[in-house]
């Protein structure tokens, strides 16, 4: 089993028209929007494929950890240190 890297707070819009990640919210949580529905964890997976994509590393090293049927989710990142992060969207709270 890989260790985990960083943990972040997302703050997911479902059917958000485009898929993106639109900053850091006030309390620290990455706010992001996918153009998919919460429908089938369809939302969830587009989620999952922005994080990576952003961050270059592979999908399978970006995984929910809670609230998978929430707007707000705690992601498990490996990969990538609390620098990494912090460096890519100042502000952001890593756990």
């Amino acid at each position: 089993m890989t260790p985990v890297g960083v943990r972040i707070v997302v703050r997911l819009v479902p059917r958000g028209g485009r898929d993106a990640v639109d900053g850091v919210g006030p309390d620290g949580e990455l706010r992001c929007r996918v153009s998919a529905p919460a429908v089938d964890g369809a939302a969830n997976r587009a989620l999952l494929r922005l994080l990576a994509d952003a961050l270059g590393v592979a999908g399978s090293a970006v995984a929910i950890e809670a609230g998978a049927n929430a707007r707000t989710k705690r992601i498990a990142i490996t990969g990538r240190n609390a620098d990494a992060l912090r460096e890519r969207w100042p502000g952001v709270r890593v756990l």
